[in-house]
């Protein structure tokens, strides 16, 4: 599914033509009906004589409506510039058509509307302005077509038109990466709850997924999908979708938020991006005072010019952005920047890093590595994102490198097969020179660990892991992937070093022989053993006592000796009392109480009043 937008100067028919396309009224505010004008986004949809069902998004043409416009503006495919005839090109129709050039809109025609009202001779004379206003534009090349939305002329052209030029774009359906949904809309559906509204990007959304309100972070369930009015199971990247949300109230989710995937998508204050200023505006200044539009967003900002003090009308540079409030972006996104006030669309660009440190101006080393993430091959993106060597999710350096889906499984087997990456786990992945420092990293902290507990089985799992700072997520993988080189051991709870093996000194190993030998002597009831904490853990450990109270230690044999006279007992007599063990083995109450309660808690025996039955 494509979507497609109209754009153009205030009261130029936009709506009209919207209307007479579709049967459809996009005006939904009775404000705009009553004012004839549009005031926020109106949406629309139609089927064209091939069968393709597009989105119709009309926007705002007055100056004062041009932020409710840009809300709009990101998720078009195709732009329908509308030029009244009577009028030709106003003052909005320049602004929209830039903000199409700085959001990369490159398809797009040209709808002279109105013409019922003008005789041919004037008709002409707005065609030549028009060709002249759109030259060197991204709709330099773009078909004009008149059209009366009142008398029906020129519309059945025009969709024909549409669908032709519809035929040469590829299908923007296929997930290139996590689904995320720019909120252009939020209200109540009795019975149903809230419901948001937007054009669905890179990924597919589902019946019965969670979801992420980005920035706050809330977290909902999507209850139900729509598309142009109609129930789905799944949406596709590409599709205007409603989505009914459970979990969350409609008051807590607006206009500017992002629905993605939890965990996939990380609000931002601060942008690297490439910036081009618009030819006609007044020229861009370090540290300048801005809005930033990004998807349906809107935040103030900042300017910092990293290789200039000033960019001039028309020239392009590095900047970062730093924003007032967090937005959602990622790398690639188009924004639109505009003065506050007066208001005006003076520049626009591309997102080049979502998440970047803060630079130094007039780093000749930022500007390269700007000018790699921007134009360099998704195997050359996904190095540098990888260069500090962090391990990451898979999903992460994508959005950190700006590649799709596609490009990242072009590009990661001959750089794995290079010997440039390595992988672990299911989707980890780290630079070689990454894993060699964090291979010796993790070897120095478990040497270390050895060295200062040398009877520990090993250092425990999770300490391991917030030692090296590595995320939960990647932890398992990094662990699984050193097992198979076999430099490492682990079980359920600890890992070592493959050579390591917990031992006693000579002197410890003395000391435990003596604690042995004085316990052999009464074995039913042996003194509690005195030893270091540590070596009565790697005793306990080894198997060599077992612990039936705090204070209270067995020798192995005289534990399973007793063991099995208490089992053999009850099968006999049918149950046992504390007293019939302490008299059988000639040991005290607390002796023979701890026991049992150490039976009880291993489920071999249960009590019942005062007497035990097996459990």
């Amino acid at each position: 599914m494509f979507v497609i937008g109209t754009a153009g100067h205030v009261d130029h028919g936009k709506s009209t033509l919207v209307k007479a396309l579709t049967g459809i009224d996009p005006d939904r505010l009775v404000e705009e009906q009553q004012r004839e004008m549009t005031i926020d986004l109106g949406f629309a949809w139609l089927t064209l004589p091939s069968g393709r069902e597009v989105s119709l998004i009309d926007v705002p043409g007055h100056e004062r409506f041009i932020k409710n416009m840009l809300a709009g503006a990101g998720g078009i495919d195709v732009v329908l510039l509308v030029i009244a005839a009577d009028e030709a090109v106003m003052p909005q129709t320049r602004e929209h058509l830039a903000i199409i050039d700085l959001l990369a809109i490159s398809h797009g025609i040209v709808v002279l509307s109105k013409i019922d009202l003008v005789d041919a001779e004037w008709l002409a004379l707005v065609r030549d302005e028009v060709r002249a206003t759109l030259a060197g534009s991204a709709l330099a090349t773009a078909p004009v077509v008149p059209v009366s939305a009142r008398t029906g002329a020129g519309l059945a052209e025009l969709v024909q038109m549409l669908d032709r030029l519809l035929e040469t774009l590829p299908l923007c359906n296929r997930a290139n990466g996590a689904p995320r949904l720019a909120i252009d809309r939020s209200f109540a559906v009795a019975g149903f709850g809230t419901v948001v509204t937007g054009v669905l990007r890179d990924g597919p959304l589902s019946i019965g997924q969670e979801v992420e309100i980005v920035p706050q972070g809330l977290r909902a369930r999507i209850r139900g999908l729509q598309s142009h009015q109609r129930p789905i199971e799944q949406a596709l990247p590409g599709t205007r979708v409603a989505v009914n949300l459970a979990g969350v109230h409609y008051r807590d989710v607006g206009r500017g938020d992002v629905l993605a995937v939890p965990g996939t998508l990380t609000p931002t204050t601060l942008l690297d991006a490439q910036v081009r200023v618009v030819r006609d505006a007044p020229p861009l200044r370090h540290n300048m005072a801005l809005d930033l539009f990004i998807g349906s967003s809107e935040a103030p900002c900042r300017l910092t010019l990293l290789a200039a003090d000033e960019l001039a009308p028309g020239e392009e540079g590095w900047a970062q952005i730093r924003l007032a409030r967090p937005v959602a972006a990622v790398a690639g996104d188009r924004f639109i920047l505009r003065i506050p006030s007066p208001s005006q669309t003076v520049a626009g660009g591309v997102v080049v890093d979502p998440h970047p440190p803060r630079h130094r101006r007039f780093r000749a080393d930022v500007i390269a590595a700007l000018a790699l993430r921007m134009q360099g091959s998704p195997a050359e993106r996904i190095l540098q994102a990888l260069a500090d060597g962090r391990p990451r999710l898979r999903t992460e350096v994508m959005v950190a490198a700006g590649v799709t889906e596609a490009e990242a499984a072009a590009a990661l087997p001959p750089l794995l097969a290079n010997g440039q990456i390595a992988v672990f786990g299911n989707d980890g992945l780290i630079s070689t020179s990454g894993w060699e420092s964090l291979r010796a990293t993790l070897r120095e902290t478990l040497a270390s660990y050895h060295q200062r507990f040398p009877l520990r089985r090993g250092m425990p799992r999770e300490e391991a892991r917030q030692r090296l700072q590595v995320s939960a997520r990647l932890w398992a993988g990094i662990l699984a992937t050193a097992l198979a080189e076999g430099w490492i051991g682990i079980d359920e709870t600890t890992v070592r070093l493959a050579d390591f093996a917990p031992q006693p000194t000579t002197e410890q190993r003395r000391q435990l022989d003596q604690q042995l030998a004085a316990m052999a002597r009464t074995p039913y009831a042996p003194p509690t053993p005195d030893l270091a904490g540590e070596l009565l853990a790697w005793a306990l450990d080894q198997g060599l006592l077992v612990k039936i109270a705090p204070d209270l230690y067995l020798l192995p044999a005289a534990y399973a000796e007793m063991v099995a006279w208490v089992r053999a007992a009850i099968e006999t007599q049918g149950s046992l009392t504390v007293a019939q063990l302490r008299d059988h083995f000639g040991i005290s109450r607390r002796y023979a109480v701890a026991l049992l309660e150490h039976l009880d808690e291993r489920r071999i025996t249960r009590r019942q009043g005062d007497e035990r039955v097996l459990a």
